[in-house]
This record gives structure tokens, sequence and C-alpha cells, in this order.
């Protein structure tokens, strides 16, 4: 039995020992600390995404598609200057009168949609270089001849859109009865039923709505009464503004502006 005992005592004893070692080097083993592998994101850059404004009842400018979706001139011309300056555009649909307010406020970072540079409103919001020659028109009835010129506008009753340079122009007139709506196809088939006498709007708009819009037995008169450009409008000291004029400038010189320009008017653009 002592013999025994001794073997026995011998094995606890070197097992322990060995029990031990294997613990320890266990312990050494995960004391090492691996370097976590970097975060997807963190080393990943973020693209800036600019929330513009714009009124989608301003066809070809801007407008919504039969599925829902914004779609015209100033919805691809925008989205072609984001590509060019490598930033994302969200758009967002307000009333054209709220666009300027919204600007001042901050609550979107641009505006695109059909608006002209004026004083007045550099006075309250910055503006890019202009990115479209326009003007205003006149449209009476297909068999109104009466009406070639602003000064026979004086005393009539006058259709114009809310908050544009149609409505300004027409509240200079002397005598007339102007009356408002919240987009041109409104204004334009109030004078179809023959409410009122004319309409003053921007010449493009005009004439998309006369053909597009299903509004019969019109025509726009005479030359265009003023020429103007659009601009794209920011907040005033927008970080922004630099980058959006170069992004402007690069679509205009690599032909995208002509090409997107082709598709909504059928001719060439003309020159700033």
């Amino acid at each position: 039995m002592a013999e025994f005992k001794i073997k026995r005592s011998q094995f606890i004893k070197r097992f322990c020992v060995g029990l031990g070692t294997a613990v320890f080097l266990f312990a050494c083993s995960n004391s090492i600390t691996e370097d976590p592998a970097p975060s997807s994101g963190a080393a990943s850059d973020t693209t800036t995404t600019l929330l513009v404004a714009t009124d989608p009842t301003f066809p070809p400018f801007e407008f919504q598609a039969n599925g829902g979706d914004l779609t015209g001139f100033d919805v691809e011309l925008m989205q072609a200057i984001g590509e060019a300056g490598g930033f994302e555009v969200e758009f967002q649909s307000l009333p054209f009168d709220g666009i300027v307010p919204a600007l001042q406020a901050k609550t979107v970072d641009a505006a695109i949609a059909a608006m002209t540079i004026t004083p007045e409103r550099k006075q309250t919001v910055a503006f890019t270089n202009p990115y479209f020659k326009a003007g205003l028109a006149i449209a009476v009835q297909s068999d109104n001849t009466e009406i070639n010129s602003l000064d026979d506008l004086q005393g009539k009753r006058i259709a114009v859109q809310i908050g544009t340079t149609g409505a300004e122009q027409a509240s200079e007139i002397s005598n007339a009865d102007v009356r408002t709506f919240d987009s041109a196809p409104l204004a334009l088939q109030e004078l179809a039923n023959g409410n009122v006498d004319a309409v003053i709007n921007d010449a493009p708009v005009t004439l998309e709505a006369i053909k597009n819009e299903n509004i019969q037995g019109l025509k726009v008169v005479g030359q265009l009464v003023t020429e103007e450009f659009y601009g794209i409008a920011l907040p005033k000291n927008s970080e922004h503004l630099d980058e959006i004029n170069a992004s402007l400038q690069q679509v205009i010189a690599d032909g995208t502006y002509a090409e997107i320009y082709r598709k909504w008017f059928g001719a060439e653009p003309p020159q700033f």
C-alpha cells in the first residue's frame, strides 16, 4: 500500500503542476489585445445632400409625372449639377410664394423653380449665375384683337400666378383688376373661361400650359414684355453658392446643359 501511495501522490503532484502551467499559458495568450478592425464607415467619405425646394406646378420646368415623380428641365438640370459637383439632391415641393421664406429660414439649402433674378429678391436671398433666359408674355383669348401690349391692359382683368414677376408686372398697370392663382394653368383656365381678359406669365410656361394642359382658345400676343434670367436661389451667405456655380458652369461647358435644353424645348439654348 505504501508504494501505491507514493506513486499516487507523485501523479497528483505532477498533474497539478501541469494543470497550473496550462492555465498560466492560457491566461498569457488571452492577455494579448488585438487591434480592433476599423469601422467600415469610419474611413468612407460622406456625401453631402442638399435639400432643394421647387414648385411642381410649373411645366416644363418642374412638375409631377404620371407616377408622381418630379421631372422637368429644372429638375434634370439640378440633378446634373449635383452629379458634376459630387453631391446628392433631394427635392422638397413648396408653393412658389413659400420658397423665399423657406430660404430665409434656412429650412432648405437651395431652390430651383424658374425663379427670375430680381433686385428685390436679391435683397433677401442669394442667386447663382443665370441658367435660363426667359421673359414675360401676355396671353389672351384667340379672338381678342384689342390687347397687344402692356398699355392695352389698363383697366383690364388680369390673372397671374401668386409671387411671380408676372404678378409684380401686373400690379404696376393702372386700374387693373389683378387676380392671383396658385399656378399658371389655373390662371390660364380662368382666361379660357372668360373670367379675365389676359394672363401675364413667363413665356415658356405659358406656351407649355396652352400646349399640354388642354386649355383651348388662347394665344400669346406681341413680343416678350420683359427679358428675364432664372437663377438658383440660396440663403444669404450660403456656403454652397460657389460650389453650385462651379458645377453649373461645368454642365454648360461639357454640353450637358444643351442636351437637357434640347430635350425640353426642342431648340438650341441661347447664349447668356
